[in-house]
């Protein structure tokens, strides 16, 4: 099983959400959907910017929490070098 680091962005440069789940396009659904985060629904972040897999649920977990950890500068250069126009996704993700 994979297990997914993922950021979600209210827009370019917008407000940053960082998260891990076994299952992407579900967790993106739920964000959407207002069952997820009290965070992501007030400040309507549902923008898929980012996701790494990992194929140690510890391992994602250990990666959430360091890049929770890190200056927003970071978070942005991490994005940008993986998806420059912050492009959402989830529209790519199969269900």
């Amino acid at each position: 099983m994979s297990y997914f680091v993922y950021i979600l962005a209210s827009r370019k440069h917008g407000t940053l959400y960082v998260g891990v789940t076994n299952d992407v396009a579900r967790r993106v659904f739920e964000h959407r959907a207002g069952n997820a985060s009290a965070f992501t629904k007030k400040y309507r972040v549902h923008r898929l910017v980012y996701a790494e897999s990992h194929d140690d649920v510890e391992e994602a977990i250990k990666r959430e929490k360091a890049i929770k950890e890190w200056q927003r500068a970071w978070k942005v250069q991490l994005i940008e070098r993986a998806n420059p126009e912050w492009d959402d996704l989830a529209e790519s993700l199969n269900r």
